[in-house]
């Protein structure tokens, strides 16, 4: 190998990895800082790998047909949300109140998902920041439903949820009739540490569908949309309704995710609990080594992983460090926010330099 060949090979390497080598460097300097023990560290880690994989997990299908990160997968976890309200009102328990929540959910997520879809097929190109401007836009009608609609229109007959003023829906609502009912329908600890033994097999196989997916025909039809839409639409793909079932799926999925999420936490912050879902998602991706473009099951984990790890060790380093808990605090949201910037002008510049060395080697060969 040449050293021009090696110094290519590194710096390929660097911009494919960048996020999470840089991730891998901070947690190694502030572990040791945190004083946290092993057994707590991992204890941690483990818990919130079941709490956050779900959510993770539903980017994947719209980066596969080329649509990016998709900041409108908020829709979902407000439809998930919607759902665990309603259950709570019918006093249903468990982890039959789950899967009632999932069902009471489904067709909303659908509904939210098509019409996502059908407003980011007028948006090609710019599908990131229009599913992000959807998700603000959709925030204000959630308002309006769980503060208004709620008890007016809505019947909620439980007063426990509901304002003293009759209408509208309080500020925390407490799930502890399912509060980690999935985490524990299948009890296992080792050496203290609770282990979600049924979340991780509902992960699993949420991995196993798809790895399927990926297979059939219309995952082969996302891929090709996701490469060319002119030339998967001269192919006979149906590019604008594959991209809307991609985007349909992507809110399914958040949907159950974020009511896996809150049976974990076991309360429901009923006007907030959804907002940084979809930041803090798509940060875990990016840490984990994946890109606007390119995204797989391997990147889900580690950068739940890291990300989560940071998030544990963050406040007490900085306190051991600065003195102060919420130099951490500060710390996390700023990586939340930066790891994305950093990771969509990372890709930018891979995308000047792929052309520029596309360009170069066409000259070469003119040359020839």
């Amino acid at each position: 190998m040449t050293r021009k060949t090696f110094r290519q090979s590194l710096s390929r390497f660097w911009v494919g990895n960048a996020v999470p080598v840089m991730f891998v460097v901070l947690i190694a300097f502030a572990i040791p800082l945190s004083r946290f023990s092993a057994n707590y560290l991992v204890g941690e880690v483990i818990t919130r790998l079941g709490r956050d994989s779900f959510l993770v997990f539903s980017l994947l299908i719209p980066i596969m047909a080329g649509m990016g990160l998709n900041f409108g997968m908020v829709l979902g976890a407000m439809a998930g949300q919607i759902g665990i309200i309603l259950v709570t009102n019918w006093g249903m328990t468990g982890v039959g109140g789950l899967f009632v929540a999932m069902a009471v959910g489904t067709p909303l997520a659908i509904l939210l998902g098509w019409a996502a879809g059908i407003v980011m097929n007028h948006a090609k190109g710019r599908e990131m920041v229009t599913s992000l401007i959807l998700g603000y836009f959709i925030n204000g009608v959630y308002q309006l439903v769980v503060l208004y609609i709620m008890g007016k229109i809505i019947p909620i007959s439980n007063s426990a949820i509901v304002l003293s003023r009759g209408y509208g829906i309080r500020n925390a609502i407490d799930l502890k009739t399912m509060r980690q009912s999935l985490d524990r329908l299948i009890p296992l600890k080792i050496d203290g540490i609770q282990i979600p033994v049924a979340t991780f097999v509902v992960i699993a196989l949420l991995c196993l569908f798809i790895w399927w997916f990926g297979k059939t025909k219309l995952g082969h039809d996302m891929r090709a949309v996701g490469q060319d839409m002119k030339v998967a639409e001269e192919a006979g793909i149906k590019v604008e309704r594959t991209r809307i079932i991609a985007i349909i799926i992507s809110t399914v999925l958040a949907c159950y995710g974020q009511i896996i999420f809150l049976q974990n936490i076991g309360t429901l912050n009923t006007y907030n609990s959804h907002d940084q879902t979809a930041t803090f998602a798509v940060a875990a991706l990016l840490i984990g080594g994946a890109s606007v473009a390119r995204a797989s099951i391997p990147n889900v984990f580690i950068g739940v992983i890291l990300f989560h790890t940071m998030f544990v060790v963050s406040p007490t380093a900085g306190k051991q460090l600065m003195g102060s808990a919420m130099i951490g605090e500060y710390f996390r949201v700023f990586v939340s926010y930066g790891v994305i910037a950093l990771s969509i002008v990372l890709y930018a510049w891979k995308r000047v330099k792929e052309r520029e060395q596309s360009r170069s080697s066409l000259r070469g060969d003119q040359d020839l």
